[in-house]
């Protein structure tokens, strides 16, 4: 039995890691969970997974459930989920937050020699060579929930990194895939929220609209993979049913094919390098055909800067990261155009104190000052 801590229970990949959970109940037990604002679903999960020991998202939101569920420890904010990772027994922690927030659990887990199952982008994004380190140290493995990362997992078993050629990382586009430039100065939170494949959350479905998404990816996949960004490439690859592909120095390329469910990506982050059974009515039959374009630089510069800001490394990702996070929060509240989130990263980057060598201290803020001027330029145009 794995027992598993679970940060961020109330969102998509959280909910569908549950999913999965309870269908191998027999494998896997959830001991610890956080969640954000939805206390609705909170006290649902307390009573479906038994769990004595929650995190939520404001004292007050404690205070309230702690009359109701008098045998359960409550923790609540950042410093709770950093409590999640040290007071409990358990195996592997299920990192399924958005943003920045991830990082410091992500950390703290691995100091406490757990394993990490990760969906949260912003922990290799901002720091992926302290995370690597971390590991080495403590002699812990991180397993990747994103179905791209998790694709080119699978494509390279039973073959030696030093014969990958390159790996190719599949983008469906996002939202607005088929529009140009020009068409996108009017597209509305909606529009953008309508994504043609995947159900996601908020954020990460107007990074894939934007591709902000796909250069993070970019990014984790060199600390995930050792991989140089020369020998990464992106494709658009509209029908999502390629995930990934690895491709080899004879010319051989592999690829993982399946449905657009995350599921499968987050079982096999838990079961690794087990498989467990899956029900999918997936049929590649059924697909007809797979189409593949090469990326247009131009009309995704968001995607090209991130290749650019990843091989600088230094503070530069966590700059890229904390200016997207504000940006891409400023436009779901309607505070900016779509096009804006671009022209805000861009000014963050362009603007930034570069730092080469970085300790965890300078990321923390360097991602404090980036919010302060990014939220400072939208204020100014408010």
């Amino acid at each position: 039995m794995k027992k598993i801590v679970l940060l961020g229970a109330s969102g998509s990949i959280g909910l569908q890691s549950i999913d999965v959970i309870k269908k191998h109940k027999e494998k896997f037990e959830i001991v610890a969970f956080s969640v954000g604002k939805n206390i609705k679903i909170c006290k649902e999960l307390i009573t479906t997974l038994g769990c004595k020991t929650v995190c939520v998202y404001s004292k007050d939101d404690k205070e309230i459930l702690e009359k109701e569920f008098v045998d359960v420890d409550f923790y609540y904010g950042d410093d709770g989920l950093i409590s999640l990772t040290n007071i409990v027994e358990y195996d592997l922690l299920i990192n399924a937050l958005v943003g920045f927030v991830g990082l410091m659990p992500t950390i703290n887990a691995i100091r406490n020699k757990k394993d990490v199952a990760l969906a949260n982008k912003e922990t290799l994004v901002v720091a992926g060579s302290i995370v690597n380190e971390e590991l080495k140290k403590n002699n812990c493995k991180l397993f990747p929930i994103d179905s791209e990362h998790s694709a080119i997992l699978q494509c390279l078993q039973g073959n030696k990194l030093s014969q990958v050629k390159k790996i190719i990382i599949t983008a469906s586009g996002g939202s607005f895939r088929n529009l140009s430039r020009n068409e996108l100065k009017d597209v509305t939170i909606e529009q953008a929220l309508n994504h043609p494949n995947w159900l996601m959350g908020e954020k990460i479905t107007i990074d894939s609209a934007t591709m902000m998404n796909k250069g993070f990816e970019v990014i984790e996949a060199h600390y995930l993979f050792n991989i140089n960004y020369e020998n990464i490439e992106v494709v658009l690859h509209e029908e999502s049913v390629i995930h990934s592909m690895v491709e080899y120095i004879d010319g051989a390329i592999m690829a993982q094919i399946g449905s657009a469910d995350m599921r499968v990506p987050i079982q096999y982050a838990l079961s690794y390098p087990e498989r467990l059974n899956f029900k999918s009515d997936f049929s590649i039959s059924d697909i007809g055909q797979l189409n593949f374009r090469k990326i247009d630089f131009e009309r995704f510069p968001l995607l090209k800067l991130a290749f650019e800001v990843g091989k600088k490394k230094g503070n530069l990702p966590a700059v890229l990261n904390a200016a997207n996070e504000v940006a891409n929060l400023a436009f779901r509240e309607g505070k900016i155009s779509f096009l804006d989130i671009e022209t805000l990263v861009f000014k963050a980057v362009e603007n930034a104190d570069y730092y080469k060598d970085v300790t965890l201290e300078k990321l923390l803020q360097t991602d404090k000052e980036t919010r302060i001027y990014v939220n400072s330029l939208i204020e100014g145009e408010n």
